[in-house]
């Protein structure tokens, strides 16, 4: 295949799931756009320039130079059109991601019939990861290293100031 796709989302923050993906993608596709949503009816943890740096540190070294992070609102489909992509790519962790992904690839069809769904799954050992219960157990004092690149873990950190909070840790440690 030699198109241009698009891999959305909000990244808050970007797991080894998301990265396994984009590094996957990157291998079908001339170009791949990781397009971070600057969305209005979510409320990230990360604004989406932190979300942005994330992913360009955790992509740098990799050898993705068809790899580009952008932020986009509104329209998935609309930025697909902007950028002259064709594909717009879609991560499938469980079953249970299917019936909500299939009913907005259906939507985004019936808006843009021009416009592809590609599904693709992480790798199985990532197939149940996602920000929001990174975030969660992150929050909770959990070593998150095998989740996230170190450079997230960290800003994770600093974002719920375990310095602050040392009984998370010390309660963490007990178990």
């Amino acid at each position: 295949m030699k198109e241009i796709a698009v891999y959305p989302g909000t990244f808050d923050p970007v797991t080894f799931g998301h990265i396994d993906v984009i590094r996957r993608a990157a291998a079908l596709y001339n170009k791949v756009i990781v397009a971070v949503a600057d969305s209005r009816h979510k409320t990230p943890l990360f604004t989406v320039q932190e979300r942005k740096e994330m992913l360009l540190t955790s992509l740098c070294g990799m050898g993705l130079d068809n790899v580009k992070v952008e932020s986009f609102t509104g329209l998935v489909v609309d930025y697909a059109v902007r950028k002259n992509a064709k594909v717009i790519i879609r991560g499938i962790r469980m079953i249970s991601d299917f019936e909500y992904e299939f009913q907005m690839a259906l939507t985004n069809r019936k808006i843009n019939p021009d416009i592809e769904t590609m599904f693709m799954m992480p790798n199985e050992s990532y197939s149940y990861l996602s920000s929001r219960l990174i975030k969660e157990v992150s929050f909770l004092g959990a070593d998150v290293s095998s989740f996230v690149p170190e450079h997230v873990q960290k800003i994770l950190e600093r974002k719920f100031n375990y310095e602050q909070n040392s009984s998370l840790k010390r309660n963490r440690k007990k178990r």
